[in-house]
């Protein structure tokens, strides 16, 4: 066994547990938003504030981390699957630096202090909007770490256009809204 090898198994183990924990807990709060339960959704949005910066922050960086000692040492930085990695990865981080973190802080405070109203829910919608595109990003990033797209793979590429374009489109529409109309 080499270090490469051993460098890029903790690549892809920190990046399933990011990845894949983050979006059990996104199909957690879609399926408790299409089933029109406000508790599960809260129970949802609770977990992914809890865990983002306990969790999904580190193992985001620890991604990241690995990644770049691979590109250090062994695959370099020109390639276009990495540089389209890396701008990826700043898109996902940025989303949950500036909108998950923040907005999650806000919504636990509004909760403690006015428990769960008609504005806390209107922000978990938000967040579940800016969730779609997130996880976008991060499925057209795990096609291009295993496709390794080149220009040539004009295919590959515009499929990777099309998938955040339809996260964008699916963040803009919303979804159903968990919040009670004033009827």
């Amino acid at each position: 066994m080499d270090w490469y090898s051993i460098v890029k198994f903790l690549h892809v183990v920190s990046a399933i547990l990011w990845v894949g924990g983050g979006f059990v807990l996104f199909l957690l709060g879609v399926l408790a938003e299409r089933a029109g339960n406000i508790e599960d959704k809260l129970l949802a949005m609770r977990a992914s504030g809890q865990l983002g910066g306990k969790f999904f922050a580190p193992m985001s960086m620890l991604t990241l981390i690995f990644g770049l000692i691979m590109c250090g040492f062994w695959v370099g930085f020109s390639e276009l699957w990495i540089v389209i990695g890396l701008v990826g990865y700043a898109t996902t981080f940025s989303i949950g630096m500036l909108v998950f973190k923040p907005t999650g802080e806000r919504m636990g405070a509004m909760v403690a202090k006015e428990g769960v109203t008609p504005a806390v829910l209107a922000i978990g919608q938000r967040m579940m909007s800016w969730a779609r595109l997130d996880y976008a990003v991060m499925l057209a990033i795990i096609a291009d770490m295993v496709l390794k797209p080149t220009l040539d793979d004009i295919g590959i590429l515009a499929g990777m256009v099309l998938v955040v374009a339809a996260g964008a489109a699916l963040a803009l529409g919303g979804g159903r809204q968990l919040v009670p109309s004033a009827a």
